[in-house]
């Protein structure tokens, strides 16, 4: 395999499992493996529009406008000093997500999933001050946190789950190593971040 496809196929990775997808992959494992399967299907399609606006539309609309009026790059919005904005913005979408979901008095469960994600977003950009941390493996350790958390709270078996996680996490890590856009202490502590925040937050909540 030669250097040309080792990047293509890191930067497919890295694109596919972009870290706003986490809160309805989340909503999609509650959906599927949980009581909430019988939630009606009007119901789940809102909350996953809902969901999709306020944490990959809008976030990536705003993000992407952020950037072209720097006239940064993709790679360049993606250094440290310059994280700072996009980290608000996804922060203040997520946030407006979950105070939507709330006055709509969707379920706790799913209103959590968010919660679990804007931790993240807010440990992250906390960490981002003085270490670049990967949010694409955030992200991933926040589907496995989430996964060990509804497996506790509805009592099923996580382990076919959390392999397919673990081995996504392992090429999406490897990934951002091969794009050098993180080293491998940045990869595993943005993955045990990610999984420490949403687990802790779908607990308590």
């Amino acid at each position: 395999m030669n250097t040309r496809t080792i990047l293509t196929a890191a930067r497919l990775l890295s694109a596919l499992f972009n870290p706003l997808y986490l809160p309805i992959v989340g909503l999609t494992i509650l959906f599927l493996f949980t009581n909430f399967s019988y939630y009606p299907i009007l119901s789940k399609i809102v909350i996953l529009i809902i969901a999709y606006l306020f944490t990959i539309l809008f976030p990536s609309l705003l993000i992407r406008a952020y950037g072209n009026y720097h006239g940064w790059t993709p790679i360049q919005l993606g250094q440290r000093e310059r994280r700072v904005v996009p980290y608000a913005i996804s922060i203040f979408c997520y946030f407006s997500c979950f105070y939507l979901m709330k006055r709509l008095h969707i379920p706790h469960f799913m209103a959590a999933i968010i919660i679990a994600a804007l931790f993240i977003q807010i440990a992250c950009a906390i960490v981002n001050v003085r270490w670049k941390i990967s949010t694409h493996m955030a992200a991933i350790g926040g589907v496995a946190g989430a996964v060990m958390a509804f497996a506790h709270f509805f009592i099923f078996n996580p382990s076919w789950w959390l392999s397919v996680v673990i081995c996504v996490a392992g090429m999406v890590g490897t990934s951002r190593m091969v794009l050098r856009q993180h080293s491998l202490s940045e990869v595993v502590a943005g993955f045990l971040i990610g999984l420490i925040c949403a687990f802790t937050a779908i607990i308590i909540m």
